[in-house]
């Protein structure tokens, strides 16, 4: 009975010596090299994202017709909301005006309540990539 006591607690100690061997925390440093266009392209996403070019959603349509006529709506849209980007989307042989870029129906449908009070036939359209 002495002899396997000895046997366990010699076990155990054996065992604690290792495990303590393996938890011992290793300092060390970690260097990352990454290229310096990552970061332009992360701003170039990040602006297309800005002006509706890349993500799906929902977007509110202002106009759809003519370069001139486009072109005053988005200068009218812009002098009176700064909340949502617009932009000028071509579609053969017309011009859209697009005013933001939402995430959901409900983000959506919350702007075009105002906007429709400046622009009455804005509507709202599901964008897909």
């Amino acid at each position: 009975m002495e002899n396997k006591l000895i046997f366990n607690l010699f076990t155990v100690s054996i065992l604690l010596l290792a495990f303590s061997q393996t938890l011992k925390a290793q300092s060390g440093t970690v260097t990352i090299s990454a290229d310096s266009k990552i970061n332009e392209f992360l701003m170039l996403k990040k602006d297309l994202e800005k002006e509706n070019k890349l993500s799906d959603g929902y977007t509110i349509q202002l106009y759809y017709g003519e370069l001139n006529k486009a072109n005053s709506i988005i200068r009218n849209y812009r002098a009176a909301y700064s909340t949502w980007p617009a932009s000028i989307e071509y579609e053969t042989p017309n011009y859209k005006v697009w005013a933001g870029n939402f995430a959901t129906r409900l983000e959506a449908d919350r702007a075009l309540m105002e906007i429709q009070e400046e622009f009455g036939g804005a509507f709202i359209l599901e964008k897909k990539k």
